[in-house]
């Protein structure tokens, strides 16, 4: 019995009580579909709701006595072996073999679209997130944002939604200038200016600059900073860009900073908001009231002299996007980033929006460790480790995987020498051996003759077995979590739930049979549930972008 199944079972329950004068609900408190769950304890049986808890208040009753009148209907449902009230008013359900064993096949049938859903059909969703400063290679912040990102983003478009990925290219400011006279200085063979930048990539950039144009540094001083700025950032954006591209993670639109402040687009808006009463005027400059956001103060965006503050193009910028149809701005910022979420929050609220529509998650920092001993600088970069350090010491499904199976809101170690072994204790070699091992067993079973020309749901009553299927299961309420909660860990981690749970069936329970024994129906639909677990590890593999290889 799939989720589905149960969950319409139960809304038909419900709506029969109601309909029978047993329980008496509002309309508009009764939801079009009850939501089960997998309970964390296998011991309160396959399924739970808590239905009946949120029926109480509007019913008029203790949630219990709603509970009691479901329970004795759900139990003439057939493939229901028991039900049983606990605690303020759960439901935990225990369906039979036969019952619980059906998902295997469904989840062959159903195959990629296993786990997907249609709850955010129609939500159009702005996910904005690396967005590193074309001054340098990508950091490992950054790369843990490309990892956390792109998962996102597979995780919203199978829960239905319309993704658009976005790079916020920052080409306009001091920092650019900083950039561009570090290339020329290294280009003159001098030292880099003070606050500039340094590192073996801003010499490799200065000589593919020299080597395009040979005869740049004869040129007018102005004339050779602005080729050097221009020429510079692209060659440094076209290197960020193939490094991301390498590491799986391509975005639909990078977004110019300098074209908010080139076509007029911050100007225009800050003389509209000015006349809008959502900002105000104090000591000579213009106020956005951040503070009515959890900011710590309220923010200048026009200074003083008249010229705009940095938030000014973020306030644009987010203007831009809602311009463009997006129903959520979602912004995956650095740790250092906090006060953001306050204010661009305010500047939605400015520009006369719902607050809600912008959302900001804060990544914190990752650290390497190798040989116990943290990594602290990239021969490339020279003061920070980046994102192709990371890949070239442990490959890019090793990369993605770790830097996407923690929380954003944790600092977090990454342990190169763990990554590199082929054990059951590096994570991602756990899942993919998983999933290598099922293509295995098919490749065998094929040999032997085991085929899926049977099915017999009730045979998989093997506890490793009721317990594989609960994990496959869960998976796609999992998935919803993970969109829900913009968690992509949650994904990560039940993959080594289910990578458990198979490891130790394939060890008590036979597909192919031994020596010169007969090929069974229990045979062919054990060959039903392997296969179905390489579906989930595979569909649940490519929500974070890592491969599910066929051997290993």
């Amino acid at each position: 019995m799939t989720p589905e199944e149960l969950s319409i079972a139960i809304t038909s329950c419900l709506n029969d009580a109601i309909s029978a004068g047993e329980i008496t609900v509002p309309a508009d408190a009764v939801p079009a579909r009850v939501r089960v769950e997998r309970p964390k304890n296998r011991a309160h049986g396959d399924w739970a709701t808590n239905i009946a808890m949120q029926l109480a208040k509007p019913a008029g009753v203790p949630p219990r006595t709603i509970a009691e009148t479901l329970s004795t209907k759900l139990k003439g449902i057939d493939g229901v072996a028991s039900v049983e009230v606990a605690g303020p008013g759960f439901l935990n359900i225990t369906v039979d073999a036969a019952a619980a064993g059906t998902l295997a096949k469904t989840i062959l049938e159903q195959a990629e679209v296993f786990g997907t859903s249609s709850a955010l059909s129609g939500q159009q969703i702005n996910l904005e997130f690396v967005s590193a400063n074309p001054t340098g290679p990508i950091h490992l912040g950054g790369t843990r944002w490309a990892a956390v990102g792109d998962s996102l983003a597979r995780i919203f478009s199978a829960q239905g939604a319309e993704v658009t990925r976005e790079y916020y290219f920052n080409d306009h400011g001091a920092q650019i200038d900083r950039f561009a006279s570090s290339l020329l200085a290294r280009a003159k063979g001098e030292p880099a200016p003070d606050g500039g930048y340094a590192g073996q990539y801003i010499s490799d950039i200065a000589d593919r600059v020299l080597a395009a144009e040979p005869g740049v540094l004869d040129r007018e001083p102005d004339a050779v900073q602005e080729h050097f700025r221009a020429a510079g950032v692209k060659l440094m954006f076209d290197d960020i860009k193939q490094s991301l591209h390498d590491f799986g993670v391509d975005f639909d639109v990078y977004f110019h900073e300098d074209s908010l402040h080139n076509d007029g687009a911050v100007s225009v808006l800050l003389d509209k908001l000015k006349t809008s009463g959502s900002l105000y005027f104090a000591d000579g400059a213009w106020w956005l009231k951040s503070t009515d956001f959890g900011d710590d103060k309220d923010r200048v965006v026009i200074k003083s002299d008249g010229s705009a503050a940095y938030i000014a193009g973020d306030i644009a910028y987010y203007a831009d996007k809602r311009s463009r149809g997006f129903d959520l701005a979602v912004y995956m910022l650095g740790a250092d980033h906090h006060g953001y979420i306050a204010r661009l929050k305010a500047a939605a609220a400015a520009l006369g929006d719902d607050p809600d529509t912008v959302e900001v998650l804060i990544g914190q920092m990752v650290n390497l460790v190798k040989d116990g001993v943290p990594v602290r600088m990239s021969k490339r970069a020279g003061t920070v480790v980046t994102l192709e350090d990371l890949v070239g010491a442990v490959g890019v499904d090793a990369a993605r995987y770790a830097l996407t199976r923690f929380s954003v809101n944790s600092n977090i170690d990454i342990d190169l020498d763990l990554l590199t072994r082929h054990t059951n204790e590096n994570p991602v070699f756990y899942v993919q051996y998983a999933h290598a091992r099922t293509t295995a067993v098919g490749r065998n079973a094929a040999d032997a003759g085991v085929d899926r020309s049977a099915f017999d749901a009730g045979a998989l009553d093997h506890p490793t077995e009721s317990e594989l299927l609960a994990h496959l299961g869960a998976y796609p309420s999992v998935v919803a979590h993970a969109a829900s909660f913009r968690e992509p860990h949650r994904v990560a981690r039940h993959l080594e739930v289910i990578a458990g749970s198979y490891h130790r069936w394939y060890d008590s329970c036979r597909v192919v049979p031994m020596g010169d024994q007969p090929v069974t129906d229990v045979n062919r639909t054990r060959l039903w549930l392997n296969d179905a677990t390489r579906q989930v590890l595979a569909n649940g593999l490519g929500l974070l972008g890592v491969s599910a290889p066929h051997r290993m």
